[in-house]
């Protein structure tokens, strides 16, 4: 069985969770919101009465309580207007399920543009973890009027072998620890779980075999200015993602966390809200 340590290091962007985090946004006051667009069940928080209206992007699996706590609770409300969603077929925005299939990730990228000019954001920046830094480019590239600035962290342009190996080593979730499934088993169901992940696993192999190109080519398509940050001891992307995406765009920067892992947001977050703060408002 895969211990909880290890699990913590390949997959602690997936393994977080629900009600019990969902009971600790109460005492923030910021209450969840459901929205119907076109067809799709949008579970989200809205806080703050700042001009810079901001998406908070989660990543695979991930929710809005597990993958941004402490920027719902940090950033400063006066500055800014905080949006932070569970992307379709996450958390609490079904029905209907997850639908992953290699488009997933473009898909995600429009419905959240939909969903922002449904609640009346037509201008916003994006924060985007992993797999929501990924959907987070793309929307920066297909949106350009729509996207002031675009953050992103633990996120890839492509995939490699080395990456679809480690994503097959942890695909049967019953080799994942209890601590470590038990919050996402109660907030989707054993089966549901598996079926998920599977879908997940599927899908970037599907891509991998594909050629492994996700948004290459969307990069030289963003116009706005761009912030990429990175722990360099990140187990999930590999080193050479974050340069290329340096490289690739054409107005950004980049951050190393040298003993940052994959949730340098989480981890560092006094750090990290800091820092993309003065980058929203510079």
């Amino acid at each position: 069985m895969i211990s909880t340590k290890a699990c913590k290091h390949i997959y602690s962007a997936l393994l977080r969770s629900s009600k019990q985090e969902i009971k600790l946004s109460y005492s923030t006051g910021v209450q969840e919101k459901k929205i119907f667009v076109k067809g799709q069940t949008i579970n989200y928080v809205q806080t703050g009465t700042g001009d810079h209206k901001v998406l908070c992007f989660p990543g695979a699996l991930g929710t809005i309580w597990s993958d941004f706590k402490p920027q719902i609770e940090g950033l400063d409300k006066t500055k800014f207007t905080v949006v932070v969603w569970d992307p379709p077929g996450y958390g609490f925005s079904r029905p209907p399920d997850r639908n992953f299939c290699p488009e997933f990730y473009r898909n995600d990228a429009t419905a959240a543009h939909d969903f922002l000019k449904e609640i009346g954001i037509n201008k916003f920046s994006i924060l985007g973890w992993s797999d929501g830094g990924i959907s987070g480019m793309i929307l920066a590239a297909k949106y350009k009027d729509s996207v002031q600035k675009l953050v992103v962290w633990g996120s890839n342009a492509y995939v490699i072998k080395e990456e679809i190996s480690s994503y097959e080593k942890i695909r049967d979730v019953n080799k994942w620890s209890e601590k470590m499934k038990a919050p996402l088993v109660k907030l989707y169901g054993l089966d549901g779980l598996q079926k998920m992940w599977n879908g997940w696993c599927d899908a970037l192999a599907e891509i991998f075999k594909q050629g492994g190109d996700i948004c290459k080519n969307d990069l030289s398509k963003i116009q706005c200015p761009t912030f990429i940050l990175h722990g360099d001891k990140d187990p999930l992307v590999a080193p050479e993602h974050p340069l290329f995406l340096l490289k690739q765009i054409k107005t950004s920067k980049l951050h190393q966390f040298p003993d940052g892992k994959h949730n340098v947001h989480l981890r560092y977050s006094g750090e990290f809200n800091s820092l993309v703060s003065n980058f929203l408002l510079e």
